[in-house]
């Protein structure tokens, strides 16, 4: 009965949607109140009965109701419960259902949050927003029910989830990944609103900005929980391999990024209106189009979903009738809307436009990698890979032009600046970045190394023009007074301009300095790397919930001293007989011990996989640091206020 309760909720969420999306659009045409007001009931509605709908397929898991088709295909009765609740979304039915329920929240969000907005803005916005979820909700109604019965009688017991899947990554990842991919939906509803109204002013700026500050921050997080699951559940030791699923959530994220920060111009100096209008539109659509990628069928990846052609082209008409009617009205509608105000060369509005060109290039040349071999396959030109060398030797340089840019961009003024002056504040900023780049390599390691002399120089130089900006923002109220007047919206730019430094460092060092044997081990045997010592002291047999294993048992000593003990795994799934490996990581803030078992050898060997990775850590933390900016940015209180203020800061 319950899963019944749940189709029926989803089934009356859609019609909720189908009144949201045309009710209040209809009556800011009509001016009929009554349909304008009918908005947010109608928002909070789809949205109870979405959270319904969802309660009751997850208590269809936890209740092991193995006559959902759904349930018996990705659950089992020894399934740990944690697991059984995120197996909900462990597929691609569950996942879809999710995604729309992620929707139903911001739209919620939207109707109860943003109580400022003119009564018509907010009913065009959650209008647009309607009309997107109408589109998903009949998608997973018609293609991916995830309600449907065996019948007459279900399976005695369950396939069980995918074993690579069970795993707290998957209970953190991807409901943090798609709070930010569907989020962006906000700001492509604002900027949709604002084509419909024909009106851009600083108002509809302020509005849309903390918005698309939430949802940059949580697809952040995702991707760097992304990173960091993939590197210890793998069991390769790798964060990042440039795969097709990866690359989806990252281009929106670099459009994102550029829209924060076009969206900080349009706001503060009224300029590049229609380029934030369309960076909108762009990230959001790069969002559906990592959907269809995901769910189609065209990618091999370890993180795409199985799913038919018959879903993959109800995504595609989705993805066309959204990109390609946005795009349309953004063509007819553009033209009204003009920027007057005027600024030099020397200036912050030249900076910030150069990394939105250099951010929206480089989501292009991920765009192009990833879609090139699957057009060259479609058109009869064989199958090609696209890997690590093309992205890196492409992306790297575009990414050290926008570091280097974003630190004069800070020290510039609006509007204008002399070259005198900006050279005076650049100055000191750059011989501190070259002296201690090209000191760290040979402090590091004792000797040059140019790509980790190039990261620690741009990090450097992150620092010293975030700290050379702060100091000229209170040089007239001193320290204590200024730093408490200066708003959060200022330090959560600080912070994510930092994170990224700090990224940056952790990829130049784990790249270079890292050290990789694969050997063979038996009992008693021992491997030197660095000041450790790694001895292999045999295996034992754990039994756990759902699954049997064999555990090493390796002893490390560092500089002769007993450290630690570290344990990988190699695990046979009952349900499915599938074995994985379990990493076992001893994790440090600068560095990682990284060991993985391999396969079995003769005389009680195994072949052994041991990792030192220098600094890894500070990939995910640069990471984190960015989506606690994108939080203390939201905080401001500017955001709060009912009238447009009259100063912010980018």
């Amino acid at each position: 009965m319950i899963p019944e309760i749940g189709h029926l909720a989803l089934i009356l969420a859609l019609c909720l949607s189908v009144a949201l999306g045309v009710l209040p659009m209809l009556g800011t045409y009509t001016g009929q109140a009554r349909l304008i007001m009918a908005a947010r009931p109608l928002a909070i509605g789809q949205g109870v009965f979405l959270s319904i709908s969802y309660i009751c397929l997850t208590l269809a898991f936890v209740y092991d109701d193995f006559t959902v088709q759904y349930v018996a295909s990705n659950s089992n009765s020894a399934l740990p419960v944690q697991y059984k609740i995120s197996a909900v979304w462990g597929s691609h039915e569950g996942s879809l259902l999710l995604w729309v329920l992620m929707l139903s929240w911001w739209i919620m969000a939207v109707s109860q949050f943003a109580k400022s907005l003119p009564p018509i803005m907010l009913a065009r916005v959650l209008s647009v927003m309607g009309l997107i979820a109408i589109g998903f909700m009949l998608f997973t109604l018609l293609t991916s029910n995830p309600f449907w019965r065996y019948l007459p009688e279900g399976a005695s017991e369950g396939a069980d989830l995918n074993p690579l899947l069970q795993d707290f990554g998957l209970i953190v990842h991807p409901p943090t990944l798609y709070m930010g991919y569907v989020g962006l939906s906000v700001a492509f509803a604002f900027a949709i609103a604002a084509l419909l109204d024909g009106k851009i002013d600083a108002a509809w700026l302020r509005w849309s900005r903390p918005w698309t500050l939430v949802a940059w921050g949580f697809l952040t997080l995702g991707i760097v929980l992304g990173s960091w699951w993939a590197y210890y559940e793998l069991g390769w030791g790798g964060w990042w391999f440039w795969d097709p699923v990866e690359n989806a959530s990252f281009m929106p994220w670099l459009v994102a990024t550029a829209l924060i920060h076009s969206l900080a111009v349009s706001e503060k100096r009224g300029l590049f209106k229609n380029w934030t209008i369309l960076l909108a539109i762009l990230a959001f659509s790069l969002s559906l189009l990592g959907t269809f990628l995901v769910r189609s069928g065209v990618l091999t990846s370890v993180h795409a979903f199985a799913a038919d052609p018959e879903r993959g082209f109800f995504v595609l008409v989705l993805l066309a009738l959204t990109v390609g009617g946005s795009l349309l009205l953004y063509a007819l509608r553009a033209t009204t809307v003009a920027s007057r105000t005027v600024y030099s060369f020397w200036s912050r509005e030249t900076f910030l436009l150069g990394n939105n060109v250099l951010l929206v290039i480089a989501a292009i040349v991920v765009l192009l990698g990833t879609l090139y071999p699957l057009l060259l396959d479609a058109f009869g030109g064989g199958k090609v890979s696209v890997g690590p060398p093309y992205f890196n030797a492409v992306f790297v340089p575009l990414m050290v032009l926008l570091i280097i840019a974003l630190g004069i961009g800070l020290l510039a003024k609006w509007k204008s600046i002399e070259t005198n002056e900006l050279t005076q504040l650049l100055r000191s900023p750059l011989l501190v970045a070259l002296v201690l780049g090209v000191s760290f390599p040979f402090a590091y390691a004792g000797e040059f190394n140019a790509s980790t002399a190039l990261a620690a120089a741009l990090m450097v130089w992150l620092i010293m023009t975030t700290w050379t900006d702060l100091k000229r923002r209170i040089r007239h109220q001193g320290w204590q007074r200024g730093l408490r007047q200066l708003n959060p919206g200022y330090y959560g730019m600080m912070l994510a301009h930092l994170g990224i430094g700090v990224s940056v460092m952790g990829i130049a060092v784990v790249s270079h300095y890292e050290a990789n044997h694969d050997i063979r081990m038996a009992p008693g045997e021992t491997l030197q790397i660095e000041q450790y010592a790694f001895t292999f002291e045999g295996t034992r047999d754990i039994t756990g919930p759902n699954y049997v294993s064999v555990q090493g048992v390796v002893k490390v000593d560092e500089d002769g001293e007993f450290y630690t003990y570290l344990h990988p795994e190699k695990r046979t799934y009952n349900a499915r007989n599938q074995m994985m490996t379990e990493a076992a990581i001893d994790p440090a803030l600068g560095r990682d011990i990284y060991i993985a078992m391999g396969e079995p050898l003769e005389q009680g060997a195994w072949a052994m996989r041991i990792h030192f990775k220098p600094m890894v850590r500070w990939i995910w933390l640069g990471g984190v640091m960015m989506s606690i900016g994108a939080g203390l940015a939201v905080w401001d209180k500017r955001y709060r206020r009912r009238r447009p203020a009259k100063t912010s800061a980018a």
